[in-house]
């Protein structure tokens, strides 16, 4: 027998046995739609190669020749928010270079909706009726094991600000690791393996220097109208008040571009008529990134995304 032969046969067997968790996936996207349908959300689909990819500190984009493949539709979205589309959802997938690893993929699947004359308040209130029902739906309850624990997603949910967060968990001062340029190691090595074991925790009030497109917090101009999602350590969703001022929009731009060519990474073009959407007036709105890949290792009781995955190779 020779090698790609044995190769495909020992693919087969892996697709065999991962039956099961693509039919939960498939569940899982199916209730998804379903209830943000009934809600009178529209689903939308928007370009998945960019000439101009959303400049974020830590976010790479993949080359697709003279363009990039994006990393979120979100640009778009915003776009359609401001032709007077109020209320929007899409399904579809991202791409983000270098990322890989047991909760990393370079391609996967992302949910994002957006709301207008809504609040990053609001967006947790859709965001804590569309996850129970998904559960129920797919598990027929609203609590799942996962990583060796019960996690209740019966509203309300656990919430903590990010400052408070890193005083009760880091062994760093917050406004130094944004400094030193430490904020997201201290992130992800001392303060996610806490959160979220019980009931989904929402981690809120972000530092405005590391959220180049979520609107500041009246009177706290350092921390902005954001917050992520967790579940027992594991970041499932990204939600945030939008930045509506354009100057504002264009500075923090700028600053990024600033310090991704310091560290010697790409800096994209700006999406002008992204800026000239803000230019002209969009009303107040908030959305949510969720992973799905992530929700269907939830559902499906798995620790690697690998496992809910057809083809995780890319």
């Amino acid at each position: 027998m020779t090698a790609d032969c044995r190769n495909a046969r020992d693919e087969r067997l892996r697709l065999q046995r991962l039956q099961p968790a693509l039919e939960m996936r498939a569940r899982m996207m199916a209730a998804i739609r379903r209830h943000l349908d009934s809600r009178g959300f529209l689903a939308v689909e928007t370009p998945v190669r960019l000439p101009a990819p959303a400049l974020e500190d830590y976010i790479d984009a993949e080359p697709s020749g003279s363009q990039w493949l994006r990393t979120s539709p979100e640009l778009h979205m915003k776009r359609l928010l401001g032709a007077g589309y109020p209320q929007i959802y899409q399904i579809g997938p991202c791409f983000r270079a270098g990322e890989r690893g047991r909760r990393h993929l370079p391609e996967f699947t992302m949910l994002e909706w957006y709301r207008l004359n809504a609040s990053w308040r609001d967006i947790l209130q859709d965001t804590q009726e569309l996850l129970p029902q998904v559960l129920l739906d797919c598990l027929q309850q609203t609590s799942c094991q996962f990583r060796g624990h019960c996690v209740d997603f019966t509203p309300p949910w656990d919430e903590i600000s990010v400052e408070q967060a890193f005083r009760k968990y880091a062994s760093a001062d917050l406004d130094q690791c944004l400094q030193d340029g430490t904020f997201e190691q201290v992130l992800v090595e001392q303060i996610e393996p806490h959160l979220g074991f019980t009931k989904p925790l929402v981690l809120s009030q972000y530092p405005l220097a590391c959220s180049g497109l979520s609107q500041a917090i009246p009177g706290c101009p350092d921390r902005v109208e954001r917050w992520e999602l967790y579940v027992c350590g594991l970041e499932l969703g990204n939600a945030c008040s939008e930045l509506l001022d354009c100057q504002e929009q264009e500075r923090r731009f700028a600053a990024c571009a600033e310090l991704r060519r310091q560290q010697n990474r790409p800096v994209y073009p700006l999406d002008q008529t992204f800026l000239e959407t803000l230019r002209l007036g969009l009303p107040p709105a908030a959305g949510i990134a969720i992973g799905l890949d992530r929700l269907a290792m939830i559902l499906n009781h798995v620790d690697d995304i690998a496992a809910v995955v057809p083809f995780p190779e890319g």
